[in-house]
C-alpha cells in the first residue's frame, strides 16, 4: 500500500494485488511468449508489455482496480506517456514476484504509411523494461498526432470486424477529447455495436448509470453497492464522459434511439449519417465537403492518439 500511495501521488493508498491466471504462475513452462501491439491507452498510458500479465491474464480485483486508479488519476495525464502510476505498479509487481517466470515480450509499432496501409514501424523482442520503453518511445513518435487547431467535429469510424460494444468504441472518445474543441461534436460511426459492456454485468451497469460527468459517477458509486463493487465499470463511466464539455453523437447499426439516449449521449441513424460523411470517400485528417462544411476523420481510434497543442503541458 505504501508504494501504491506513493506512485499514485496519494490517489489510491490500498495495496493492489498482483494476480495471475495460475496456468501461468503454476504452469512450469519452458517459455511465456506475450506478444501484442504498442499504441497510446486510456489506462495505462502505453498499452501492452506487462499488462498483457497482470491485466491481461489477471484476477477480477486487480484488473478492476487497475482502471479505476487510471480513471482517478486523470485519462489526460496518462494517455501517450510510458511511465504512469499504473506502469510504475505493474513494473514493480513483476520485478518482485516473477523473476521465476520464464517471460519474453515480443511487442510491435504499427501505424500506417502514406497510402494509408497498416505496415509495421517496429518490432521489440525482450524480457525487460528497456524492451517496452524503446517499444513506446516509437509509438509516440508514430501514434501520436499532435493538432495545431481544435477540433470542431470530429468523425470515427469504428470497424465493424473489430468493435462490436461502446466499451471497446469509446476509444472513439478516449483516443480524441484531447483535441476537441469545448463545444465541439465527435460523431461516432458504429455500424455493428450492438451492446455496451464486453459481458452481461458490466453491460447492466453502464446501462443503469451511463455515461455521466466524474462527480456523478463519484456520487453513484458512494450511494450504489453494485457499482462500488466493479471498479472496472466506474472506471469506464469516466472514461467515456465528455464531462459535458462537447458532444458525443452515436450512430450504431444495432443498438435504439432509447438505449443511446439512455446512457447520456446523442444519437443518429447511421444509415442517415453515412451518406453525409461517408467512410469510403473521407479521408484520414481534414476533409471539406461540398457545402463547405470542415470535418476531421478517423479510420481507426485504436492505432493513434490525437491532441491539441494547447492542451500538451
Amino acid at each position: 500500500a505504501e508504494f501504491v500511495a506513493q506512485a499514485t501521488e496519494g490517489i489510491w493508498t490500498r495495496s493492489w494485488p498482483a494476480q495471475l491466471n495460475k496456468l501461468v504462475w503454476e504452469g512450469g513452462h519452458d517459455l511465456i511468449l506475450s506478444l501484442g501491439q504498442v499504441v497510446p491507452h486510456e489506462v495505462i498510458g502505453m498499452a501492452n508489455y506487462n499488462k498483457n500479465i497482470f491485466v491481461g491474464t489477471g484476477g477480477a480485483r486487480g484488473i478492476n482496480e487497475s482502471h479505476f486508479i487510471g480513471a482517478a488519476y486523470g485519462m489526460e495525464r496518462m494517455m501517450g506517456r510510458a511511465d504512469t502510476p499504473l506502469r510504475r505498479i505493474l513494473n514493480y509487481a513483476q520485478e518482485q514476484f516473477c523473476r521465476h517466470l520464464p517471460l519474453v515480450f515480443v511487442l510491435t509499432v504499427v501505424g500506417t504509411n502514406d497510402a494509408g496501409q497498416l505496415v509495421t514501424r517496429g518490432l521489440f523482442i525482450g524480457d525487460d523494461h528497456e524492451c517496452y520503453e524503446r517499444a513506446a518511445k516509437l509509438s509516440i513518435q508514430v501514434n501520436f498526432t499532435v493538432l495545431q487547431e481544435e477540433l470542431g467535429k470530429v468523425i470515427v469510424y469504428l470497424d465493424p470486424e473489430e468493435f462490436h460494444s461502446t466499451w471497446l468504441g469509446n476509444k472513439s472518445i478516449y483516443r480524441t477529447r484531447m483535441a476537441i474543441a469545448d463545444g465541439g461534436e465527435l460523431v461516432v460511426l458504429a455500424p455493428e455495436v450492438g451492446t455496451f459492456g464486453e459481458d452481461p454485468e458490466i453491460d447492466r451497469l453502464i446501462r443503469k448509470y451511463g455515461y455521466r460527468t466524474t462527480p456523478e459517477i463519484m456520487r453513484f458509486m458512494r450511494d450504489n453497492e453494485d457499482l462500488r463493487n466493479n471498479l472496472s465499470a466506474a472506471a469506464h463511466l469516466i472514461h467515456g464522459s465528455s464531462e459535458n464539455r462537447f458532444r458525443v453523437t452515436y450512430c450504431p447499426g444495432r443498438l435504439s434511439r432509447e438505449e443511446i439516449e439512455g446512457v447520456g449521449y446523442g444519437y443518429e441513424p447511421l444509415e442517415v449519417v453515412q451518406q453525409r460523411y461517408d467512410p469510403c470517400q473521407l479521408k484520414d485528417g481534414w476533409n471539406t465537403l461540398p457545402d463547405g462544411e470542415r470535418v476531421f476523420f478517423i479510420r481507426n481510434p485504436a492505432l493513434g492518439l490525437w491532441a491539441y497543442a494547447g492542451r500538451l503541458g
